[in-house]
């Protein structure tokens, strides 16, 4: 597989919220706005590239017994990083995020990424992969936040673009809207999938 190849196939092919669903916890938890499913895709690529590169070297150190818990020490260390980077640098968006940020310890898109090619392949193209899947992540969350913050607000990146006397539609800000965008999305990538198929 060619390397640029290996860096899309996150964005449709191997999508991890429309296709692999994986990460379901902060896709439906956060994704109220935009700028809210941008900042936790992001903060999720930064910790599955950092935690790709660092597992992908040290793989041969690390005994077959302990190699769930050393990948899981890892990755709690580049959440931490990342936790507090956002805590000092950009306020609004951690009190946004609040407990997702260390919740991505334990997202499974994180772990098995680590677990099923980190583990196995080389450090370059375990780069590429975290890369590829993380940014594939975060567009999945900002599509899915961009679109609920349109149909819920009328507003995208807090840029409202209907009257601020007309309402759009709460219940895609709430959560049950999360899962009614999500169908669809996934609908729509599915029935994209197999239009290229034929």
């Amino acid at each position: 597989m060619s390397m640029w190849k290996e860096f899309t196939k996150g964005f449709i092919k191997e999508n991890p919220v429309f296709v692999l669903l994986l990460g379901m916890c902060p896709t439906l938890g956060v994704t109220g706005s935009a700028i809210n499913g941008l900042g936790m895709g992001l903060a999720s690529t930064a910790v599955l590239l950092c935690s790709n590169t660092v597992i992908a070297v040290i793989k041969n150190l690390i005994p077959d017994k302990v190699r769930i818990p050393a990948f899981i020490v890892v990755i709690a260390s580049f959440v931490t990083i990342v936790d507090l980077s956002l805590e000092a640098f950009l306020p609004d968006l951690y009190e946004q995020l609040g407990l997702f940020i260390p919740l991505i310890v334990v997202n499974c898109l994180i772990l098995g990424r680590a677990e099923a090619f980190a583990s196995r392949k080389g450090v370059g193209v375990s780069i590429i992969d975290g890369a590829g899947m993380g940014l594939g992540f975060t567009f999945a969350l900002t599509a899915l936040g961009g679109l609920r913050e349109i149909l819920g607000s009328g507003a995208i990146f807090d840029f409202k673009f209907i009257p601020e006397s007309a309402d759009g539609m709460l219940l895609f800000i709430m959560p049950p809207g999360a899962f009614i965008v999500l169908g669809f999305l996934i609908a729509f990538v599915n029935a994209l999938m197999k239009k290229k198929a034929a």
